[in-house]
């Protein structure tokens, strides 16, 4: 079999850059090796519930969402944050402190200490930091904003996102405008001003998703793929040849095509580029995915005490909690509890505690009951459990990171026709993946045009690049 582009991997980000590259009349196969294509981007209908398995939102400040969506035609699926969403939530003393949203939030709630409040107010006054190497988010954000700020909101929101260690995961990598508004400013708060005055608006009022969750994208993806998705195929191994590349795809026999694109796991890329590329191989074997359990509960309403007005919450790890965070589901989006009753789901694992992600489902809703009970107040056996687990969970953005992904980007010089993408480059957020999948559809399609190869006589004709909204970055 012949093909212009083979991606190896259907997740959203196999997906939706197969989807951008056939839109360019390219000839493209998506192998997935899974009987379902789609990924981590789960979602199930549970009764009257409806659980994500994995991402539960997309941020529409980046207009690649929608310009699939509307391509798609799912617009009118689409459900908006509820009303519900008014404030947020940490753990705090065995309990929740309520933060209001806005930017004076932490300020005016009795989350922070008196000092840790000055101490924040204070970075408008402190020096540039000047050139440094690079620093881990607690190490910048203790600098800018004092230890204990660091520790009580950074640590439990990098926690809630990347499942990862604030002492552990590199500024650089998924703060980029942090560290460029101290460039330019020389005050984090400063350029955070001018950035408000310029009409930018907090993150949590811009979340939407669809009305049976995120799968509907890649669900989506995949019907209009059609024939080019191949589900249940196992790649073995890639191999480079005259005029593009060679996969040996077992049972499915050999692949050639043109450019290869992996759109998989770290662990499976890494497995992939060995004997391919070194360099990249090495590089993304270096990324760390470290397990992560999900567990969704769904309660009648008049079991819990709290409101439940907010996204959920978050943990600092000084609390002494098990959860990493957790989401208020049914508060989120309309249509994923019954009437009368509420969903909640709870995150386990990651960076902070692996073990924990690794216990039985027994075991994990036990904890997660617990867990509910001393924070919102639940009472009794809830109507509905279950479990997802994630044997390699959220992609680490350690220190080096960025010099990882230099030497991944660098492969398509190395190797002309090879390409990555995925959740380890621009964030774990499906509006990040579909930005890097653009990204890596606009520079296969710029290499098959540049290369002018054909394999056979009956190629379709090329037609002109998509110009469409711009490319979201991290």
């Amino acid at each position: 079999m012949r093909t212009d582009v083979a991606i190896i991997g259907g997740g959203i980000s196999g997906l939706a850059t197969a989807y951008e590259l056939k839109r360019r009349d390219h000839r493209v196969l998506v192998l997935e090796r899974q009987a379902q294509t789609g990924g981590n981007a789960f979602s199930e209908r549970l009764g009257g519930f409806l659980m994500e398995h994995g991402p539960s939102t997309i941020n529409a400040a980046y207009p690649v969402a929608h310009d699939l969506a509307r391509l798609l035609g799912i617009q009118h699926l689409r459900c908006d944050l509820g009303s519900g969403v008014r404030n947020r939530y940490l753990a705090s003393g065995g309990g929740l402190a309520r933060v209001p949203v806005g930017p004076l939030g932490f300020l005016v709630s009795g989350y922070l200490s008196p000092t840790t409040k000055m101490r924040m107010l204070a970075e408008f006054l402190l020096p540039h930091g000047g050139d440094r190497e690079e620093e881990t988010v607690m190490a910048f954000c203790s600098r800018r904003f004092g230890r204990s700020f660091a520790e009580r909101v950074i640590d439990p929101l990098i926690a809630g996102v990347y499942a990862g260690r604030a002492s552990e995961t590199s500024v650089t990598a998924i703060f980029p405008k942090l560290v460029a508004l101290e460039q330019k400013y020389g005050s984090v708060s400063l350029g955070l001003m001018h950035r408000q005055r310029e009409g930018a608006r907090m993150p949590g009022s811009r979340l939407f998703s669809w009305r049976d969750g995120t799968a509907t994208l890649p669900r989506n993806l995949a019907r209009a793929l059609g024939a080019s998705v191949r589900a249940g195929v196992t790649v073995r191994s890639i191999s480079h040849r005259a005029g593009g590349y060679r996969i040996d795809a077992g049972d499915a026999g050999r692949i050639d095509a043109k450019a290869i694109v992996l759109a998989t796991q770290p662990h499976v890329a890494a497995r992939l580029l060995d004997g391919l590329d070194s360099t990249a191989a090495a590089a993304v074997a270096a990324v760390e995915a470290p397990p992560l359990a999900v567990v969704f509960l769904g309660y009648r309403r008049r079991q819990v005490e709290h409101p439940l007005d907010g996204l959920g919450f978050l943990v600092s790890e000084s609390e002494g909690h098990s959860l990493n965070g957790a989401q208020f589901c049914s508060t989120m989006f309309p249509g994923r509890a019954p009437e009368g009753c509420v969903a909640v789901a709870g995150y386990f694992g990651g960076a902070r505690m692996p073990a924990i992600a690794r216990l039985g489902a027994a075991e994990l809703i036990d904890l997660a009951k617990r867990e509910f009970s001393t924070l919102i107040g639940t009472r009794g056996e809830p109507v509905i459990a279950k479990v997802r687990h994630w044997p390699l969970g959220i992609p680490q953005y350690g220190l080096g990171h960025i010099d990882r992904l230099a030497a991944l980007r660098e492969a398509g010089e190395r190797m002309p026709g090879l390409y990555m993408t995925g959740n380890y480059f621009q964030g774990p957020s499906i509006s990040a993946c579909l930005g890097r999948a653009r990204d890596t559809a606009d520079a296969a399609h710029g290499y098959l045009r540049q290369a002018e190869i054909t394999l056979d006589d009956d190629a379709p004709p090329r037609a002109a690049p998509w110009v469409g909204g711009q490319t979201s970055t991290h």
